[in-house]
């Protein structure tokens, strides 16, 4: 499914129907954007927003997993998402949750394959104190080596949690198949070995925050109530003094694959058959076509009003689920088709079905009405996640990390109005290729040799 970040159903009708009236030029996001770079290179977003009293503070580090790139070294994005909770020296541990406590601050953060995300909701009258705290930790973190080894510890007790779900296993083994030389090859937690390593690596993390929390590298998102001309003097204020830093990132370029990989994943613990199938799919791009018209095709052919899911999930219910996943990333992601078969015996039958509505939508064009349809429901989504100031700073922030501009939100709903029928045709043929996709089946150990029988 096309994602969005914050998406809640909620009463939204007089921006849905203004929606609606829109013309394809209309720009989407209805709110004033204003972005200011001050003399060290931090990127100031703020948003008015009609919350009284409230206001949504997000820092974006433009660095994920995707920044990992020495060998042995994946995980310290994730690391950093932790460690910027140690405190200061100024606002040790302690110090600091009593400071967000007593502002009634919710604050939390998250890392993805692009960024690490710092949010924070408030009261407005706090907004000095909030930029007191966040501009404090991001150049004056310190922690000890003893402090370092606690917190890798405790990302490889998460890594085992999270290692009981099929899904993230799933995603590891297919993404270090499909990927050769991109760092996208290893996910946002990274490489088991490497985490296991981690203990070892103080020197590095003190390297890996030197170079990548710098101001040209952050943008500080704020929305809701507050006045935009004593923002940018806080600003000022609090970060004018950061310094900034000078290493350039160099990703390898995934080349293309030139063959269908296969891959068996036995699974220690009961569970029904899950067929993945992953194809390299296009970068993020409010300029070029491909990747909204890859969306659009995902709607056409997995969605639960497509024929596929008619088939598999409602009619000849073979199926629990089936559904399509694009990622939005800066560099070209991975499409997903996930199902879940109810019955080991029907994993061909699955598989053929899926490849063939695929082959059918190479040349079988959607209707216009449908896509006009699919387009429409996808700007009431949207819409429908513009409904308080952390979602807005949310939704900013994912353009933010994909191309440093949150007016890429209008760009790229724009290119979605202007894709067609004869685009998504042409996308199909593109991508969904047998010699560009990685295809994984999960088992229980027991089905594996039933399966191949």
């Amino acid at each position: 499914m096309i994602r969005f970040k914050g998406i809640l159903m909620v009463s939204l009708f007089p921006m849905l129907s203004a929606l609606s009236a829109e013309s394809p030029s209309s720009k989407i996001f209805p709110y004033q954007i204003n972005q200011v770079t001050l003399d060290n290179g931090l990127k100031m977003v703020s948003i008015p927003f009609d919350s009284p009293g409230i206001v949504a503070y997000y820092t974006v580090v433009r660095t994920g997993s995707r920044n990992e790139i020495e060998p042995g070294k994946s995980g310290f994005a994730h690391f950093f998402e932790h460690m910027m909770f140690r405190g200061t020296e100024k606002y040790p541990k302690d110090k600091f949750t009593a400071a967000l406590k007593s502002i009634g601050a919710d604050n939390n953060a998250y890392t993805s394959d692009d960024e690490t995300v710092y949010h924070t909701v408030a009261s407005a009258d706090a907004l000095e104190t909030m930029m007191d705290i966040e501009s404090d930790r991001f150049m004056n973190l310190k922690y000890s080596e003893e402090d370092f080894k606690t917190e890798a510890g405790a990302i490889l007790g998460e890594y085992n949690k999270n290692s009981s779900n099929p899904f993230q296993a799933i995603e590891e083994k297919v993404r270090e198949s499909a990927y050769d030389v991109h760092t996208y090859k290893h996910t946002t937690m990274g490489f088991l070995r490497d985490i296991q390593n981690m203990p070892n690596q103080y020197q590095y993390s003190l390297t890996f925050f030197d170079r990548w929390y710098r101001p040209e590298n952050c943008v500080v998102v704020v929305v809701g109530d507050f006045r935009q001309e004593k923002l940018i003097e806080l600003a000022k204020k609090y970060y004018g003094g950061w310094k900034r830093g000078s290493y350039t990132l160099n990703v390898p370029a995934e080349p293309p694959q030139k063959a269908e990989k296969i891959l068996d994943l036995p699974w220690k613990a009961k569970t029904l058959p899950i067929l993945t199938v992953a194809y390299h799919s296009p970068a993020f791009s409010d300029r070029e076509i491909d990747m909204p018209a890859v969306s659009l095709f995902d709607e056409v052919v997995f969605s639960q009003t497509s024929d596929l899911y008619r088939k598999l999930v409602v009619e000849d219910q073979l199926v629990e689920f089936v559904n399509g996943s694009i990622d939005e990333t800066r560099d070209p992601g991975l499409f997903y088709v996930f199902a879940r078969v109810k019955d080991a015996k029907n994993i061909q039958k699955v598989k053929d079905a899926v490849y063939q509505a695929i082959e059918d939508a190479k040349t079988k064009p959607v209707t216009a009405e449908r896509l006009e349809s699919i387009k429409s429901h996808v700007k009431y989504d949207f819409a429908m996640g513009l409904d308080n100031a952390d979602h807005v700073a949310n939704m900013v922030s994912h353009y933010i990390k994909l191309t440093n501009d949150p007016e890429s939100v209008n760009k790229v709903h724009a290119l979605y109005d202007q894709v067609t029928p004869a685009e998504i045709m042409a996308v199909a043929k593109k991508y969904f290729t047998q010699d560009n996709r990685t295809v994984l089946l999960l088992t229980q150990q027991q089905q594996q040799q039933e399966v191949k029988q």
